[in-house]
Order: structure tokens, then sequence, then C-alpha cells
């Protein structure tokens, strides 16, 4: 079994920058896992932002993220990360972190969540 932490979350305002952190524990080849954040604003479903694979020589990203998001990973450490810039009052919502087999969209190919970080973003 695979536990997932995410932290980095808060409030900043629009234009601003946050970095979110997910640590992968419980398994010893979590390593070897691709990985993805989602999120969910309020009264809306779950949405994926971007996905990485499990060496990091792949990375995809929504069109709503893309070019102000980052995704990437640190093995040795079990951690991804999202580096979130030019946040938008649109990116508020609560942000999941995911692992499973494939570097998918779909929430239903990820076996393994985490609890989730709210990222509030101000005008």
């Amino acid at each position: 079994q695979v536990q997932l932490v995410e932290s980095g979350g808060g409030s900043v305002q629009a234009g601003g920058s946050l970095k979110l952190s997910c640590a992968a524990s419980g398994r010893t080849f979590s390593r070897y896992l691709d990985m993805a954040w989602f999120r969910q604003a309020p009264g809306k479903g779950r949405d994926f932002v971007a996905s990485i694979n499990w060496s990091g020589a792949y990375t995809f990203y929504a069109d709503s993220v893309k070019g102000r998001f980052t995704i990437s990973r640190d093995n040795d450490k079990n951690t991804i990360y999202l580096q979130m810039n030019s946040l938008k009052p649109e990116d508020t919502a609560v942000y999941y972190c995911a692992a499973g087999g494939s570097t998918s969209s779909d929430q239903n190919q990820y076996s393994h969540w985490g609890q989730g970080t709210q990222v509030t973003v101000s005008s």
C-alpha cells in the first residue's frame, strides 16, 4: 500500500507562486509509480492538472496550467512537486496527489490518493 501526503498549500494573491509537495511512503518501489496532480474546485468535479512518469522523463499538463505549472519528482526522496507560478483566482481548489501505473488524465487510472491540500488565490 502507498500513502501519499501533500503539503505546501496556502493562500496567495493573483500572480503569486506556490510549490506543492507530495511525499510517498509505505511501498519500497513507490518510486516506480507514475504520479499526478488533480484539483477540485468548490462545487465542481476533480480535474487533471499534471502528470509525470516514474523516471521523470515525461510530463503532461492540462491546457489551463501549461506554461505556468511545472511538475517534477525526486525519487531519492519519494516526492513529487508542483511549482505553480502566475496563479489565478480560478486556480483555487483542493489539490490532490495521485499514484498509479499511468500518466493518464483519467482519475480512474490512479489507485492511490492523498488527502488534499487547499490552494486559495485571491484577486
